[in-house]
């Protein structure tokens, strides 16, 4: 169904498509299930906010002969990641707003207006609820709940598996929800007077440029992600699935630094959960995967004093092919020394590159030196065989000042793309470093360093424990231009799938990291959650009564069926 078309429908009512109706399925936009205006327009009076109708990212470019909207602005921000969450139907990788039907046609919206000349709905919900309070959740979660509507919540979009979106469904926005408290005294509900932080409270829709900012205001640091522009959002799907940072060498995960989360429930309920209240729900948060248990409204991190940090920048230029299986081995290596150092960073190979740059916070220049040198003379030892290597060690009065110049401007989404990861124990990358850099190669891949999290114990939180000993977490992914047909995008996902078999032959107890994965990880369940699977599932069916909350490879999603609209 054309885009404009389906908003015309959505003005005038539901439309006459017939439903095969049945208990176990949730109701989507064209069956005669779906409510009526007048149904929405009870739904308009109970919240705050108009009534959102998602778009996808490049609607305004439609038609071709009279764009709807301003088509030079959508050329001119489609990568900003803050641009694109700025919109409830835009996802960061647009490949998820398109829908593939069984024969293989792609419904999408373009930003090439040229590929097909028409602008469709794709898997952009069609309906939703702009919300900026508690009320307003709790009214969208309660209409959906008596509707039966199939749900998605959405905060900035940031999803490698298609969670923010789903075809003809209704969604939950938080991405306005922007309050940002600090408390010097904080004390969680339920807890003894004098289990006291130092903590911020973040709204839903914060992203993390703003939670960086405000801390920093307080002379302040927290553990957060990065990314170009700091688009990801700080309490939504980043700390569902575990959080890593920059600076979990230092801290942990993002999972270790939450001490109290608010929610509601698929019945309505409004909870505020910690170790001392809920523990249960507060444990399945925090790593257990998101949009699974209820929609998170808030979140209260501790924070740490802002300490001077240290910076380490790598770059080797290869020469000789046949050399570069040893150098990236010797990263994975090292890799367990970097993180036990207090290292932590981004790093990324092409076919004649490899890089990376760590962050040591509260680290010295004598330490950061004494703590490199041993992989500076291991480059050094290549050099003669075609390593071309190029190092620098920068000091910044704080880590908020690198963060500022590293990703407070650039962009880095927008692009059609899956990706795959692998989380490394220290076995791995000491006993198998030479298998998996090979992979590492052939896929172009990219790493993320480990660090504290094995302080942690392995039950502290939901997450994975695959992540309590992991030093180094390795990516691999695949992309496509716009228009490319569904046989093309088959043949880019089995060249992923490869990789991901390769990975897990060669690391099968290692797991991998939920956030950024693929809907086609091996044995998902213990892959993406470990040990944790079955009491993740029995929390999941306590909180979750109505079954209200699904997603992709989500806890308890081998329930429903591949489009997550029937129960088995």
């Amino acid at each position: 169904m054309k885009l404009f078309s389906a908003l015309a429908l959505l003005a005038i009512g539901r439309p006459v498509t017939a439903w095969a109706s049945s208990s176990g399925c949730l109701c989507t936009y064209g069956q005669s299930c779906w409510p009526s205006a007048s149904t929405f327009s009870q739904l308009q009076s109970k919240v705050s906010q108009p009534l959102v109708y998602p778009l996808p990212s490049a609607s305004a470019c439609y038609p071709p002969s009279d764009p709807s909207g301003n088509c030079a602005a959508v050329h001119a921000n489609w990568t900003d990641g803050n641009w694109r969450s700025s919109m409830p139907g835009s996802m960061e990788a647009p490949n998820f707003e398109t829908f593939t039907f069984q024969n293989g046609s792609i419904d999408a919206c373009y930003l090439n207006t040229t590929i097909t000349g028409t602008c469709e709905q794709g898997n952009v919900p069609v309906i939703g609820v702009d919300a900026r309070s508690v009320g307003d959740i709790q009214a969208a979660v309660t209409f959906a709940v008596q509707q039966n509507l199939k749900l998605v919540v959405k905060n900035t979009g940031h999803d490698y598996l298609g969670r923010s979106a789903a075809r003809g469904s209704f969604v939950v926005w938080t991405h306005n929800m922007k309050n940002i408290t600090y408390d010097s005294t904080f004390v969680p509900q339920g807890a003894p007077a004098n289990e006291m932080y130092e903590a911020v409270t973040l709204g839903a829709g914060v992203q993390w440029h703003e939670a960086y900012a405000a801390v920093n205001s307080y002379g302040r640091l927290m553990v957060g992600g990065a990314s170009a522009g700091g688009s990801v959002g700080s309490a939504g799907g980043w700390l569902a699935g575990g959080g890593h940072s920059a600076l979990s060498p230092t801290h942990g995960l993002g999972v270790d630094n939450a001490i109290q989360i608010s929610v509601v429930l698929s019945t309505g309920d409004f909870l505020t959960v910690n170790n001392h209240t809920n523990s249960d729900l507060f444990w399945a948060l925090r790593g257990g995967g998101g949009s699974t248990y209820g929609i998170v409204t808030s979140v209260t991190y501790r924070t740490y004093p802002s300490v001077p940090s240290q910076l380490y920048l790598y770059q080797a230029n290869i020469t000789n092919s046949s050399v570069f299986p040893e150098l990236v081995g010797g990263l994975l290596r090292y890799q367990t020394q970097f993180t036990d150092d207090g290292w932590g960073g981004y790093g990324g190979l092409s076919d004649t590159q490899m890089y990376f740059f760590y962050f040591g916070p509260n680290m010295t220049n004598e330490t950061a030196t004494a703590t490199t040198q041993a992989w500076h003379n291991f480059t050094a030892s290549l050099a003669l065989f075609g390593v071309v290597s190029t190092e620098q060690t920068y000091y910044a009065s704080s880590w908020y000042e690198l963060y500022q110049t590293l990703f407070s401007n650039g962009t880095q989404n927008g692009g059609n793309g899956m990706i795959t990861n692998r989380l490394l124990s220290r076995d791995t990358v000491a006993n198998k470093y030479t298998e998996v850099a090979e992979v590492l190669i052939n896929c172009g891949g990219s790493t993320i360093a480990g660090g504290k999290v094995s302080q942690f114990g392995a039950d502290s939180a939901g997450l994975n424990p695959a992540w309590r000993n992991a030093v180094v977490e390795t990516v691999c992914g695949v992309t496509w231009d716009d228009g490319a047909s569904s046989t093309e995008i088959q043949g880019m996902i089995s060249q992923l799938q490869g990789w991901i078999k390769a990975m897990y032959d060669l690391t099968p107890n290692d797991g991998a990291y939920f956030n950024e994965a693929s809907l086609f990880e091996i044995n998902w369940q213990e892959t993406f959650f470990g040990s944790h699977y079955s009491t993740l599932k029995g929390i999941k069916d306590k909180y979750d009564p109505n079954r209200l909350f699904v997603v992709a490879k989500g806890v308890g999603s081998e329930d429903w069926n591949k489009n997550l609209t029937c129960r088995y």
